[in-house]
């Protein structure tokens, strides 16, 4: 929920006062960066010191303001090759020093201009370590940053962010998907064709599955079992995306009838509590979450640690030290998160099924996870044998 002013000045010197509130009360004053404006969301934080434009534009940071843990963004400038989507999906952007001026040989502008051009209201010069500190002591919670030359009241403001809508109970997957299925031809031969659900998905991802040889039709979150279906697909995707899985009901009945058909299923983030759901576990919403390219998780089936990234406030409440009856055979836990032991995956023992809470396709790094496509392609090969 955005309003801005397009045409300010991009130097920082110039830039326009900016007040970021949060629910609690807690205020930090800085700088104007991006547009000017207002705007709401949900604050969180990410760790990751590279690959801002990444996750400037993950379907999943939607109606989300993201808090950079890394002191200074903006250094490599805005490329037209790494954006994982058409558009920039933050509904704010914290930053402590934003770089002056980019300097990338691939750099095409500015962050500061792109958030701009966009509308992506963002503040900077603020003490982001003091924020993340509070973030993680109190919980991911409703903020608003405003900025310009007329602010509210401190009162005003702090009554708009307490109306603004919250996370939990969110359903968000089907303002990010695509409204019309589309193709994504393998790269060489073609080997396999999957279907994959869009609840938020990445362009990285069916790029990783085309490297494989796969033909990916990437469709709708509205789409139905049959449509799935149509394909013909040997394996079905669940991505990730924005929201609370407590309200994907819809994805849910769907994967439900793909695990009753004993088609290959893969799924990552939203896509793992959709199956965790779909299995008969529930969901909880992290305190303030897992944001960022450098979380450790260990495969219990291998015993691998791997860094990670990941994007998650919501996890799958599900047994880690037992396997699980499900109505579709034994399932457990595969791979857990070694800070906090939040369950990051699971697989059916009985039937061809996996997931894992982070993303594999990792555009801008770590690549540690990136075997869980080969892994994917492996179940689609022995159901096929």
């Amino acid at each position: 929920m955005t309003t801005s002013i397009q045409g300010t000045a991009s130097r920082r010197h110039k830039a326009a006062p900016a007040v970021l509130v949060l629910e609690d009360g807690r205020m930090f004053r800085g700088r104007a960066y991006g547009a000017v404006g207002v705007t709401f969301g949900e604050a969180v934080f990410s760790t990751g010191m590279t690959g801002y434009q990444e996750t400037l534009t993950d379907p999943s940071y939607h109606r989300q303001v993201v808090v950079m843990t890394a002191p200074h963004v903006g250094n490599t400038g805005v490329n037209d090759e790494d954006p994982e989507s058409k558009q920039i999906w933050v509904a704010g952007y914290v930053v402590r020093d934003p770089a002056r001026v980019p300097s990338n040989w691939r750099s095409r502008r500015s962050l500061d201009d792109e958030l701009r051009h966009q509308g992506v209201v963002g503040i900077s010069g603020i003490d982001t370590r003091a924020l993340t500190r509070h973030l993680r002591e109190r919980g991911a919670m409703r903020v608003g940053i405003f900025s310009g030359n007329a602010l509210p009241d401190e009162g005003t403001m702090l009554a708009e962010v307490r109306q603004a809508p919250e996370m939990k109970g969110a359903d968000l997957s089907a303002e990010v998907a695509t409204k019309e299925a589309y193709v994504v031809p393998a790269i060489g031969d073609k080997k396999f064709t999957v279907a994959a659900v869009d609840l938020g998905i990445k362009g990285m991802t069916p790029h990783r599955m085309a490297e494989r040889g796969i033909e990916v039709h990437v469709l709708p979150a509205t789409a139905t079992a049959e449509d799935v279906f149509a394909v013909n697909p040997d394996g079905v995707f669940f991505s990730n995306g924005p929201g609370d899985p407590a309200t994907a009901d819809h994805p849910v009945s769907v994967m439900q009838a793909v695990l009753e058909r004993g088609t290959p299923l893969f799924g990552i983030c939203f896509g793992n509590q959709i199956l965790g759901r779909a299995l008969g576990f529930g969901t909880y919403k992290l305190k303030y979450g897992h944001r960022g390219i450098n979380q450790p998780v260990q495969d219990r089936t291998t015993g691998k640690v791997e860094v990670t990234a990941h994007n998650h406030g919501f996890a799958v409440d599900a047994p880690t030290d037992q396997v699980s009856d499900t109505p579709y055979g034994r399932a457990e836990v595969s791979h857990v998160c070694l800070n906090d032991d939040v369950v990051e995956g699971l697989q059916l023992l009985d039937r061809p099924a996996f997931s894992v809470q982070y993303h594999p396709e990792a555009a801008a790094g770590p690549h540690d996870a990136a075997y869980l496509f080969d892994r994917f392609v492996s179940l689609m090969e022995g159901q096929r044998a």
